[in-house]
């Protein structure tokens, strides 16, 4: 079964995986640090937008998370302090970086224990909770697109 969910991967995310499971801790804190620093800024033209709706509240740290779809492609933008909270921040990135201007399919075919197998081994389990709430949130907002696509 696990081969079957694996194959559906669209590569971008298979990528991702692939290269978070051959890394041993060390290695895996290093890329967190160089992926905080890749978070696209959050533009300009967003900063007056009523954040209420886009706050994830299951994070610790304050994290808005903005969809914008064009044709069919789905953007994401996060306003945070990456300095603050560079594993958010590098996880978002890692996120964003695989289904930024894909369809939402991409983002809804991110796995269920994507979160655990970059955070494997970190020992930073407390974290899960709040970035496993972010991707489901980055989920529902893909759903809401394709289904306001049809």
């Amino acid at each position: 079964m696990h081969q079957q969910a694996s194959a559906a991967l669209p590569p971008s995310i298979e990528r991702v995986l692939r290269l978070f499971r051959s890394m041993a801790r060390e290695e895996k804190m290093q890329a967190l640090v160089q992926y905080s620093k890749k978070l696209e800024p959050f533009p300009e033209r967003l900063q007056d937008v009523d954040r209420a709706a886009f706050n994830v509240p299951e994070c610790q740290t304050r994290v808005d998370i903005i969809p914008e779809v064009v044709d069919g492609r789905i953007h994401f933008y996060a306003d945070l302090n990456a300095r603050q909270s560079p594993t958010i921040a590098a996880v978002l990135a890692i996120i964003f970086g695989a289904v930024n201007d894909e369809p939402p399919s991409t983002t809804l075919a991110i796995p269920a224990d994507f979160v655990r197998t970059l955070m494997e081994s970190i020992g930073l389990g407390a974290r899960e909770v709040g970035l496993n709430a972010m991707v489901n949130r980055l989920k529902r907002y893909a759903l809401q697109a394709e289904s306001t696509a049809r």
